[in-house]
């Protein structure tokens, strides 16, 4: 009730101001005629107490039930006192005004005839002091006044609505202006870097082959020369680069949102506390990005459709995740729709494996929780990164993709399977990207001899997923994911972390085009452990046993301190080990089979 007083405006007050003044008045005039009162005094001050207070309560619940309150309690009561009074039929003038400035929608449709036709012809009946149609025409003149007066009302509050829109609005637009020219840098950078970067590393590697075909001085010289300005003209392009990507990167998580809050609640003159909780930690810039645009567009639908006066936001840095919580004390609503920025929040976080939950409902507010994993570990230092492809342009593109992860470090580059072996051996790298169709050796085998002499090695199928059986027999021998080379780069990214932190990723279209097409009699070999025969990682054991328990992706996820995502990625490479299609099959073949 508290809260709902600190929103009133003006003519709040003044409508409280008049109840007051009109209900206190009738007090103090039937205390000095109490004798001429048949009934006791202590009734008719507590009938007048109802009257004061039981229609302003019903009021706080629906204007509905205010009319009825204030016609029955207020209405009896003025008739009462004009049987004894005849003069007081006036006292009812008051009341016409209120239930006119409170009358809503078609509710004048029956609060109109009452008051300023039944109650008046009542009233002049009892009192026979003035004729039905001056009561009639002198509370229809108030009832017209207080009619006004509810136009004023909300015409007041809709012009109010309106500007705290444009308000949030503008502070909205100000801040997607920028977002979007950050993402646009962004953007661009990556583009240079992935289209003339690549072409000009090609370029200097053709120039290099060269230098063999050139005989004469001159030509060497000519090789050198344009060596140098290739070279020259890259190096220009980073610097570039790093000029143009560097202005978005400069603020740390909790600087960015922050510097939000307090733009925020300078447009929008909203109370707003923001808390951090742990140890602050690097965060990727997308998931920087993420996080603020999930508290950009809380922050928005509090004020615009929740109309918030109180916002909370806490900012958890906890082991294994980031997590933002915004709660607001708005209206709230039952059935929450999602737009397109509720949308937009959930693929945003979806891209980074995390989740957006939203809980609301009427009189509680909403809250907005935010969870990302945490993808990078620090004290894990850099990725050591081997690339094995038979096509010089693809394994050069991989490298400068790669190359602009700091936590990446590519320590070697093979044509084909042996090469790979050899360079394992020699660099004992964290995690192999594997391409399948390669002369030679190719990825499938290269993957067996790798997984049998250094196990510990992730090895991550990256190619282009001609056929099926090859990807069957990859995944047969160990290989810990698989993905397409039209994957987006910072999924790719990503990808490489999760596996290089023993996380089975398979891509979800390769998944569908496995479970059809797996075989497990075509493909299998004799069981190397007896209580798991079928190859699984303690990990998988461990999510299979939450599925045979019936949990939900979900619970699973909060169980073990890991995204929805991953888990349904889990469940997609425990389905093909086992070859099956769903959860009961896969139970019923894992568990059936050991009993």
């Amino acid at each position: 009730m508290f809260n709902l007083v600190k929103q009133w405006f003006w003519y709040d007050w003044l409508v409280l101001l008049i109840r007051i003044i009109l209900f206190g008045s009738l007090l103090v005039t039937m205390t000095y005629v109490s004798e001429d009162i048949p009934i006791a005094l202590w009734l008719i001050i507590l009938w007048g107490i109802m009257a004061f207070s039981v229609p302003w309560f019903c009021l706080q619940l629906h204007f509905t039930y205010y009319l009825i309150a204030e016609m029955v309690l207020t209405g009896g009561l003025c008739l009462y006192l004009a049987s004894l009074f005849p003069e007081s039929y006036v006292t009812f003038l008051a009341p016409a005004f209120m239930i006119a400035s409170n009358s809503a929608q078609k509710s004048y449709r029956w609060s109109g005839p009452i008051t300023i036709i039944l109650i008046p012809f009542l009233l002049a009946e009892l009192s026979q002091q003035e004729s039905a149609s001056t009561m009639i025409l002198d509370f229809g003149l108030v009832y017209t006044i207080g009619f006004a007066f509810q136009l004023l009302v909300v015409n007041h509050r809709q012009s109010g609505i309106i500007r705290d829109q444009n308000t949030v609005l503008e502070q909205y637009i100000s801040q997607v202006e920028r977002m979007t020219l950050l993402e646009e840098r962004n953007r661009i950078s990556k583009d240079l870097h992935d289209t003339l970067g690549h072409s000009f590393t090609s370029i200097i590697m053709g120039l290099e082959t060269l230098r063999s075909d050139v005989n004469t001085s001159e030509g060497e010289q000519k090789v050198s020369s344009l060596l140098k300005l290739t070279r020259s003209n890259l190096d220009e392009i980073r610097r570039y680069l790093h000029h143009v990507g560097s202005n978005g990167d400069t603020l740390t998580v909790i600087q960015s949102l922050q510097k939000l809050v307090d733009e925020f609640r300078t447009f929008s003159k909203v109370e707003i506390r923001f808390r951090t909780f742990g140890e602050e930690y690097l965060v990727p810039n997308q998931a920087k990005m993420t996080l603020y645009r999930c508290l950009q567009e809380s922050l928005t639908n509090a004020v615009r459709h929740g109309q918030a006066s109180e916002i909370v936001i806490n900012l958890h840095y906890e082991e294994k995740q980031i997590r933002l919580e915004v709660q607001d004390n708005g209206l709230g609503t039952e059935d929450l729709q999602a737009g397109f920025g509720v949308t937009a929040m959930k693929e945003r976080a979806s891209n980074l494996q995390g989740q957006v939950y939203i809980y609301s409902k009427p009189g509680e507010g909403t809250v907005v929780t935010c969870n990302l994993p945490r993808l990078v570990e620090l004290q894990e230092g850099q990725i050591r990164l081997l690339l094995v492809d038979d096509q010089p342009y693809i394994r050069d593109s991989l490298r400068i993709i790669l190359e602009r992860e700091q936590d990446f470090e590519i320590v070697g580059m093979a044509e084909d399977g042996a090469r790979a072996l050899e360079l394992c051996g020699q660099n004992r790298p964290h995690v192999v990207l594997m391409d399948l169709n390669m002369s030679g050796m190719d990825g499938a085998e290269a993957t067996k001899r790798i997984k049998q002499q250094w196990p510990d090695v992730r090895v991550l199928i990256l190619t282009t997923f001609q056929e099926t059986e090859r990807a069957v027999e990859a995944l047969r021998y160990g290989a810990d994911g698989y993905l397409l080379k039209s994957t987006e780069p910072q999924e790719l990214f990503e990808t490489i972390r999760l596996v290089h932190r023993g996380v089975k990723m398979i891509a979800p279209d390769i998944t569908n085009v496995l479970i059809d097409n797996y075989e497990v009699h075509a493909i299998s070999e004799a069981p190397t452990e007896k209580d798991n025969e079928y190859g699984l990682t303690p990990r998988e054991l461990e999510i299979l046993e939450c599925l045979s328990k019936g949990l939900r992706y979900k619970s699973i996820a909060a169980k073990l301190y890991l995204s929805d995502g991953t888990v349904r990625n889990y469940a997609s490479t425990i389905y093909a080990k086992l070859g099956v299609r769903n959860r009961e099959e896969a139970i019923q073949k894992a568990f059936g089979t050991q009993e």
